[in-house]
């Protein structure tokens, strides 16, 4: 299942990306495809062409993550 997650950078402006995973405790990175604006156009500080990013999790603040269409209530957060 793939997730949407609005990622919230240090010194930048927030951006979606998709993911197949949601990050676990032990991750450093953040492997997104799709990077985008909330309203869809593409990111200020990525090429247009780019479909893949690797984010440290030192440069993010927080990280949301976005309700599904299909199923707009998310499960319960599990260890």
């Amino acid at each position: 299942m793939a997730y949407t997650l609005y990622i919230h950078l240090i010194q930048d402006p927030p951006l979606l990306v998709d993911v197949d995973e949601l990050p676990s405790p032990s991750d450093t990175l953040i492997i997104g495809r799709n990077p985008r604006t909330r309203d869809g156009k593409d990111y200020q500080n990525i090429l247009p062409e780019v479909t893949t990013v690797i984010f440290p999790l030192t440069r993010i603040s927080f990280i949301e993550l976005m309700p599904d269409q299909e199923s707009p209530t998310l499960m319960p957060f599990r260890d």
